[in-house]
């Protein structure tokens, strides 16, 4: 805030002389008067609670001038919006100085917020719950959930980063300090799941590099070593699953703590991405912006031209029939909305804080609240656009599947039928090896009772519909579904290419927003580390990258599927539920809804105040009920491999590990409470008779819990504090 803009429109406090205590330890005593408020600017930072600060229109991206807000916290949490509107409109012209630095552009914010918003989740996941709960009804069905439930917490998240121009830390504690801990959650939250994340990421890059060997090393088994014998672990299952277990992983059969030695190449590919997140945040936002260009857009390019493609191939219509089949029924599960719910939290990715600081880096007079609405759908739109491409994929791969079935059938009625063991009129026509998909099933209904009967008994089920089911098997295993899908395309080192570098590219562009999250709150809760963006970037990656190499022993990838599968899920639903309740409940949402209209100069619509209020924090709390309830009733369990059979066991993991998983969500939540506990003892700590007359001098203007932004509400007296010591009220001096 500029010098000029202090001294014009800063408050004055008149504090009466304090009586000396006759006694040694005898408190101060103050009389509550109500304060006498002028028409002057009320919103203080939170750094320094006796400078204004000054709202702006959405014309102040274009350097013209802005009003400035000179309503008090009474009159912002009573008045209509068109009064609030007017009053603004009558008060003089200011500019804004400010230190903080900003996107280069609208584009690149908005990459920013998109970018972290579509995950590697989006892509695997929702197609995934699309296909296990009812298709086109759960499309319906989370549209309408993020339309009344995640976008009102974007907007949240964006308005509050934007306004306050702080971190998830910073804006928090100003919103109410009661929920300052909040920040500190969703600070150690972005923390776990960058570090897992980037694990991810690796073996996604690792992928890519195998993608240019040709053959693809997935696609075919092994020999043994100085042998031409294949390896028999591989035979008994497929080379997919194979590689995936056998030479990404080197999993063990179960999760174990002595885990042997890290896997280099994991190591490896794990060095490449921090160095690769390092070099995209070393200049701060002017190198994540340019990065930015190519990790989000070049995604939505990769997935439009790979729908066009598989739109071609054959099967795919089968593949969009099942998507589209809308089964009702699914609606009255409850688990079906309990997907819908984390999957808002996994896509949107509200709770982490990252909106908020990314956010925080706009002009206070950016419209968060259309881009709200823009992420949102640009994040559905991704979704649908993947998952229309899986599901193309997945129509063809069972129709070749199919195909080699009915082939397959074929050479062997033929090879019975020459050895005699079926009659001649068993053969199939030469016709079928042109068109088996039409020619086989005429061919079997055609054949006389008695032959059907004998053929039947030899022959393997060949169904369109069981292998689609076997194919969508799983969220944990992505990776295979996509080397599976890529094998029966030509051209598959191509296509490898591609894909690979479209999951390496969206990982990296959320991870980007993570980081921002951490590197953000860092700064705000120290500010002397502005002034070394390059060495606090490069000290946060080598930190992320030395703990995320507990990721790289044979085991961790179950210890992975515990974090992603049910510790982050209750992280976030507890934060997401106190966000909304610290707005709604305690700062206000009518009040929350008045700093909208004011910082943005348009009216918003007053049902956002209803969805704040009841709708996403009763739709939040059954959601958290039922997940907590799930977690509780189901014992947590993971996908193993189990190499002397060759496929993948469901194994319930063990007690200490469950131990673990309630160490980790108690450690995410505590800073919550413990927060909430010291701002007690501050404010309930006693005010003793040493204070001095020069200290009482130098009391500073503290914030109501309930109204922290605008420093005043309604109907409570005023604070003030020395050394963290709450006093309730003032003497009887009047505000000049």
């Amino acid at each position: 805030m500029s010098a000029q803009n202090d001294s014009s429109s800063s408050l004055t406090y008149n504090l009466e002389p304090v009586p000396e205590a006759e006694l040694p330890g005898e408190m101060i005593e103050f009389q509550d008067v109500k304060p006498k408020i002028q028409s002057e600017p009320l919103l203080v930072d939170p750094e320094n609670p006796q400078t204004p600060l000054h709202l702006m229109t959405p014309r102040e991206s274009q350097g013209e001038e802005y009003l400035t807000d000179t309503l008090s916290s009474y009159t912002w949490g009573e008045d209509d919006y068109e009064n609030i509107l007017k009053a603004t409109s009558s008060t003089k012209l200011q500019k804004e100085v400010t230190e903080r630095p900003s996107w280069a552009n609208k584009t690149e914010y908005l990459l920013a917020q998109l970018g972290f918003s579509v995950g590697l989740c989006t892509i695997w996941r929702f197609p995934y719950l699309c296909f296990h709960n009812g298709g086109g009804v759960f499309i319906l069905a989370y549209a309408t959930m993020m339309l009344f439930v995640g976008i009102p917490l974007l907007i949240l998240e964006m308005a509050a980063g934007q306004r306050l121009r702080r971190g998830s830390i910073g804006v928090w504690k100003a919103i109410s300090a009661w929920f300052g801990g909040v920040g500190y959650a969703s600070f150690i939250v972005c923390i776990i799941v960058a570090t897992y994340y980037s694990m991810i990421l690796a073996w996604s890059l690792f992928y890519f590099v195998q993608s240019f060997q040709d053959p693809l090393p997935w696609t075919q088994c092994p020999f043994l070593n100085n042998s031409s014998v294949l390896d028999p672990e591989c035979e008994r299952t497929s080379p997919t699953i194979y590689f995936w277990y056998r030479k990404l992983l080197k999993a063990t059969d179960q999760i174990d703590f002595n885990n042997g030695r890290p896997i280099l190449h994991l190591c490896g590919c794990l060095f490449f991405t921090w160095l690769l997140i390092c070099v995209s945040m070393i200049k701060g936002l002017r190198s994540t912006g340019k990065m930015l260009y190519i990790s989000v857009l070049f995604p939505y390019l990769i997935l439009f031209c790979l729908l066009v493609r598989t739109l071609l191939l054959e099967g795919a219509f089968f593949g969009l029939q099942n998507l589209l089949a809308f089964k009702v029924e699914y609606l009255h599960s409850m688990d079906t909305w309990r997907w819908i719910g984390n999957q808002i939290l996994f896509s949107l990715s509200p709770g982490f804080g990252s909106f908020t600081a990314i956010s925080s880096y706009i002009p206070r007079s950016n419209d968060c609240v259309s881009d709200a609405f823009i992420v949102a759908f640009l994040n559905l739109a991704a979704s649908v656009m993947d998952t229309l491409v899986i599901f193309s994929m997945m129509g063809y791969m069972v129709t070749v599947k199919t195909r080699n079935c009915y082939t397959s059938n074929a050479n062997k009625v033929m090879s019975m039928v020459g050895n005699g063991l079926l009659p001649a009129e068993a053969n199939p026509p030469d016709s079928l090896y042109h068109n088996p998909s039409i020619i086989y099933s005429k061919w079997i209904d055609g054949l006389p009772r008695q032959v059907k009967y004998k053929v039947m008994q030899h022959l393997f089920i060949c169904n369109r519909t069981e292998e689609l089911q076997e194919v969508m098997g799983g969220p944990g295993v992505a990776f295979v579904t996509f080397t599976d899908l890529i094998s029966v395309f030509t051209g598959s080192n191509f296509w490898a290419i591609i894909v690979f570098l479209l999951l390496s590219t969206v990982g990296l562009s959320t991870i980007l927003g993570l980081m921002q999250g951490i590197i953000t709150s860092l700064q705000d809760t120290l500010p002397s580390l502005r002034k070394h963006t390059n060495l606090l970037t490069v000290g946060v990656c080598v930190s992320m990258f030395l703990s995320s190499l507990l990721f790289t022993w044979p085991s961790s990838s179950y210890y992975l599927n515990l974090l992603d599968d049910y510790w982050i899920a209750l992280a976030l639903f507890c934060i997401v539920i106190l966000e909304n309740m610290a707005t709604a409940w305690i700062y206000g949402a009518r009040r929350f809804l008045a700093d909208l209209t004011v910082m943005l100069g348009y009216s918003i619509s007053p049902i956002f105040r209803w969805l704040w209020s009841c709708v996403s924090p009763l739709v939040l709390i059954i959601l958290f009920v039922t997940t907590l309830f799930h977690l509780l009733v189901k014992s947590p369990t993971y996908l193993a491999w189990n190499s002397s059979a060759s496929r993948e066991i469901l194994l319930p993991y063990p007690s200490w590990a469950n131990i673990l998983l309630v160490v980790l969500i108690t450690m995410t939540i505590l800073p919550i409470p413990a927060y909430s506990l010291y701002v007690a003892v501050q404010r309930a700590r006693p005010v003793c008779l040493s204070c001095t007359k020069k200290s009482v001098s130098n009391l500073k203007l503290r914030r109501s819990p309930r109204s922290s932004i605008h420093g005043f509400r309604k109907g409570n007296p005023d604070r003030i504090e020395k050394d963290g010591a709450v006093l309730p009220g003032l003497s009887k001096s009047s505000y000049k």
